[in-house]
């Protein structure tokens, strides 16, 4: 997940979200940036206005340090 497919990964997981989705595996991510940051943040606002629990799992280095570094690390509850 990266600048250049950030768009439609967003609206495929709001897609979801929308349908109940709870829980997101990170693990086939292979290239991460701010844009994926961007999209996990999008993601768990949503599910928190539909009262959802949006939990990550599987979720690369890469993606925890960069979300370290931006220090939302608190806000998407990596794992």
């Amino acid at each position: 997940m990266n600048f250049l497919n950030a768009k439609q990964i967003l609206e495929e997981g709001l897609k979801a979200i929308a349908n109940g989705e709870h829980e997101c595996d990170l693990s086939k991510l292979e290239q991460v940036d701010s844009a994926s940051v961007a999209v996990l943040l999008a993601w768990q606002k949503t599910a928190r206005q539909n009262k959802l629990h949006l939990r990550f799992i599987n979720t690369p280095e890469s993606l925890i340090s960069l979300a370290s570094l931006y220090g939302v690390s608190e806000l998407l509850a990596l794992s």
